[in-house]
Parts: structure tokens; C-alpha cells; sequence
């Protein structure tokens, strides 16, 4: 299983590889990364900013408290708002970037498959099938986030908790995301996704991890989705590649 997981850690390392074979083309997937960007800090400055307004009117009851005890537990519930608004703007900003920038990861991914050789699907799922995986993700993230921010009111160890059980699931979501480009292409099926996955948990957990750790750290996000989005093509076809007996209907 540990071994699976750091395989699907080196599926993203494989990734940064395109950077040297096709810089120009990787530089262009920074665009829609970057709009997101934009877009989400719109969003979150304002809200970290507001954090002390936030956990003093969601605690009144703390007011008759020893200062020392009522600045703690608004510290706690201010990091657990802060984990779970990072979680939420992590599928944000995946969703948003897939959508917005479809042309210039469609261009990626395809590069990345016609480099590994083999029959490079003409079909692409389309801009209606990617907005709606995009809705699915922002609601599966919503619940992720929500998780996570109940998570964190465990005592003592909520906050912890919350950071990491939100990273594995969060990962899980951006790993089944990512990779779905070249399964959609190939008209893959929900049903045997769900069978082709079965096989390699670890290694997408794996992968999604470490995607999700390098968009936690500042401007991240931007700079590795142009990679994740080839270590993610070459995961799909390491998937695809399972035995013919798993998974019947795989390459139909």
C-alpha cells in the first residue's frame, strides 16, 4: 500500500518532466491558473480579513470569559474556518481552472498522449460533460469542507484532524478529476471507472495528495496544475492499462 502511494507520488513528479520536453506549451497552462487565482482571492482575503469579527459573533457567549480562554477558542474556530475555506477554495480553484483553461489543458493532455504513444482519442467529453464534472466537484468539496469543518471542533485534536482528513479526501477528488480528461475521451463509464480505480487506490490517493499539498503551498496551484494535468494523463493511461479481465470495457 505504501509503495502504491509514493508510486502515485511519483506519477505528479513525472509530471514536472514536460516542463523541460514542452516549456512553451506547459508556460500556457499558467493562464487560467492564474485567473483563478484572482477570482478565489476576491473571495478569501476579504473573508480571513473579517476572521476576528467572524469568531466573536459566532461565540457571544465567550465575552464573561477570562481573556486567555476566549482568545483561545477563538483562535481554534478561526483555524478550523480557515481549513475549511482553504479546503473549499482548493476544488474552487480546481473546477474553475479545468473550465476555464479546457483549451489549454485539452492541448497539454493531448501532447502528453500522443508522447506516450498509442491511439490518442479524438474525442474530448466535450465543454457540457467538463462543467458538469466541475458542479459535482464543487458539491463533493462543499461536503469535504463541511466535514472538515465539524472535524475540527473535536477537542484537542480537531484542527489536526480536520487538515488531514481533508487532504486525503480533498486529494481523492482532485486525483479522479484530473485523470478524467482521458477517460472521458474514451467514453469510460462511471461503472467501470469506479472498477479501473478499485485497482490502484493507493496509487491515485497518492498522486491526489501530493497535488493537493502543492496547492496548499502559496501560488502553488497555479504553477503545478499545468504539471498535474500531465502526471494525471500519465496515471489515466497507467489505469487503462490494467488487464482486459478487470475491467472488460475499459477502452471502449
Amino acid at each position: 500500500m505504501i509503495s502504491e502511494f509514493l508510486t502515485g507520488i511519483r506519477f505528479l513528479g513525472r509530471g514536472f518532466g514536460y516542463w523541460k520536453r514542452m516549456p512553451g506549451l506547459m508556460l500556457l497552462g499558467l493562464v487560467p491558473g492564474i485567473i483563478a487565482l484572482v477570482v478565489l482571492a476576491a473571495l478569501l482575503i476579504p473573508l480571513w480579513l473579517s476572521l476576528g469579527s467572524i469568531t466573536s459573533w459566532i461565540t457571544p457567549f465567550a465575552d464573561s470569559w477570562d481573556p486567555g480562554w476566549a482568545i483561545a477558542l477563538r483562535f481554534a474556530i478561526g483555524t478550523v474556518i480557515t481549513i475549511g475555506s482553504l479546503v473549499l477554495a482548493s476544488v474552487l480553484f480546481t473546477a474553475l481552472t479545468l473550465l476555464i483553461g479546457d483549451p489549454f489543458y485539452q492541448r497539454i493532455w493531448r501532447a502528453v498522449e500522443t508522447d506516450l504513444g498509442g491511439e490518442v482519442p479524438e474525442g474530448d467529453g466535450g465543454f457540457l460533460v467538463a462543467l458538469g464534472e466541475s458542479i459535482r466537484l464543487v458539491a463533493l468539496g462543499a461536503l469535504v469542507a463541511l466535514l472538515a469543518l465539524l472535524t475540527g471542533f473535536i477537542p484537542l485534536v480537531g484542527a489536526a484532524l480536520a487538515a488531514v482528513v481533508s487532504i486525503m479526501l480533498t486529494g481523492r477528488l482532485l486525483a479522479r478529476e484530473l485523470t478524467g480528461r482521458a477517460l472521458n475521451a474514451r467514453d469510460v463509464p462511471s461503472a467501470v471507472r469506479s472498477r479501473l480505480f478499485a485497482g490502484r487506490r493507493s496509487r491515485l490517493l497518492g498522486f491526489g495528495v501530493a497535488t493537493q499539498l502543492c496547492f496548499m503551498v502559496p501560488l502553488g496551484a497555479v504553477f503545478i496544475m499545468p504539471t498535474a494535468v500531465a502526471g494525471a494523463t500519465l496515471l489515466a493511461r497507467d489505469v487503462l492499462s490494467q488487464p482486459a479481465s478487470s475491467a472488460p470495457s475499459a477502452h471502449a
